[in-house]
Formats: C-alpha cells, sequence, structure tokens
C-alpha cells in the first residue's frame, strides 16, 4: 500500500484470537506427534504454524500443556463414535460388529504410538489429571457406542451387551497394541467370528439360517 508522498505502508495483519490461535497451534502439532512423538520440540511446532516460538507460550504455559491438548484432540473418540452410530440398525448382529470393529481396528492402528505416549504421559503420573480423565471419558463413550449397536440382538447372546463391547475392544485393541499384531493383523470380520463363533469346529454346514447373525 503507497501513500501519497509514495511511501510504503505494510498492511498489518489482525492477530488470532486466543481460541482461534490455540487450534491452530493444536492443528499443527498433531502430525508432528505422528512424526516425532512426545519429544517434538517447540521449535518444529512455531515452525510448522507459521509463528514465532514465543508466540505458543502466549496461549499455552509449557510445551507439555499444548503436547496433551493436541493428544486430546487427537485422540478424540467423536468421528468414530459417531460413525458406528451410522451403522445400519437394520443389518445382522455379525455384519453390523464387523463394520464397528473394522472401524474401531482403524482408529486404533491409526493412532497406536500416539496412545501409548498418552498413556506414559497421562497416567504414569498425575501432572495432568483432567487429561486423564477425559481419556477415559472417551474410552467409555467408545465402549457405551458398541454396546448400543449390540442391544438390539442382546436375545442371541449368552452375555450383555456391555461385556461383549469390552471383549471386541478387548480383540481390537489387541490386534492393535499387542506383541503379537504384527505383521498379519486380523481384520474385523474375522475377530467377530471368533467373538461369536469361537475356534471350535462345528457340525453346521450352513450359517444361512443362523438367526440374524
Amino acid at each position: 500500500m503507497t501513500s501519497p508522498s509514495g511511501e510504503v505502508r505494510r498492511r498489518r495483519v489482525r492477530a488470532m484470537a486466543p481460541d482461534d490461535r490455540r487450534a491452530s497451534l493444536i492443528a499443527a502439532t498433531v502430525p508432528l506427534l505422528h512424526e516425532c512423538g512426545l519429544d517434538v520440540s517447540t521449535r518444529q511446532i512455531a515452525r510448522a504454524a507459521g509463528v514465532a516460538e514465543g508466540t505458543i507460550f502466549g496461549v499455552f504455559p509449557d510445551k507439555g500443556s499444548l503436547v496433551v491438548a493436541a493428544l486430546m484432540h487427537a485422540l478424540d473418540p467423536r468421528p468414530t463414535v459417531d460413525a458406528i452410530a451410522a451403522i445400519d440398525p437394520g443389518a445382522g448382529l455379525r455384519d453390523r460388529l464387523a463394520r464397528a470393529a473394522t472401524l474401531i481396528n482403524e482408529r486404533f492402528s491409526a493412532n497406536a504410538h500416539l496412545m501409548a505416549g498418552a498413556r506414559r504421559l497421562l497416567f504414569a503420573s498425575d501432572a495432568h489429571p483432567d487429561a486423564a480423565a477425559r481419556m477415559a471419558e472417551g474410552r467409555e463413550r467408545l465402549h457405551s457406542a458398541l454396546a448400543a449397536l449390540i442391544e438390539p440382538d442382546a436375545a442371541l447372546l449368552r452375555r450383555p451387551p456391555g461385556t461383549v463391547a469390552r471383549l471386541l475392544l478387548l480383540f481390537c485393541g489387541a490386534n492393535s497394541f499387542g506383541p503379537f499384531g504384527d505383521p498379519a493383523r486380523f481384520d474385523g470380520d474375522e475377530m467377530v467370528s471368533l467373538l461369536l463363533d469361537g475356534l471350535l469346529v462345528t457340525h453346521r454346514t450352513d450359517r444361512r439360517g443362523d438367526d440374524r447373525c
């Protein structure tokens, strides 16, 4: 912009509101956590966010607070919970569970090292009790969504929907985080078959009449 005297004036860029700045820094931090883990530096974060390093401390008291906020954002179960709730309730129990298991596997596998870091950071000490409580609440939301998916066919199962949901989450967790998951992970269909059918060979040759399973 040029003044009448010919001098060039710089247009002042409006500063972000604190909430917008927080969101921008969190968004820049999440990919770095996937790449670098908890050892990501504030210099790396500032570079990714396109700000001066000191800007971080204008909205976060320290690096740990930013890392925790970014972990909470990355591990928010809402997208998976919403996707489970959107599964067609008219599908059979086996199909519904297989779709849910696939969604959960994808979530766990994509965030496996972030979850490991969060457990180490949040549950190994009492430094972040609010974040630890939010993590526990997120697990329960995921469990509740899965139990609600199972509930319409509770009469077909030997255990209550809540217990079946926990078992499937246990399978998915072991599949993603356990020492025996790599390199051959089990897909959603196989885990649901293991849950509903077990491993014993049966004499039934036709599954088409197996109620809604």
